[in-house]
């Protein structure tokens, strides 16, 4: 696992109170929205605005945040090939 996977885990945690969950109990291959953590589209639109603020990466359509959100690797994916000036 790469350190913007392991980043995003603990940023999900801080941002959505995942309470009870440390990133070695996220399953970076699994479902985000609708799986076993309970991330419903509140919780997204939290996401998309992490996301803006911390990487300076836009995801500007809910075509794209489907994809984008659908797991951990696709968000770690989107955000290293669209971060401005970021080694991911």
């Amino acid at each position: 696992m790469d350190a913007l996977t392991q980043e995003l885990k603990v940023r999900l945690i801080e941002i959505l109170n995942l309470t009870g969950i440390t990133p070695q109990d996220i399953n970076e291959n699994a479902q985000l929205v609708g799986g076993d953590l309970g991330i419903d589209s509140i919780d997204v639109l939290e996401m998309v605005v992490m996301v803006e603020k911390d990487y300076g990466v836009v995801i500007n359509s809910q075509e794209v945040g489907e994809k984008v959100f659908s797991t951990l690797t696709a968000l770690a994916e989107y955000i290293k090939e669209n971060a401005p000036d970021r080694s991911c």
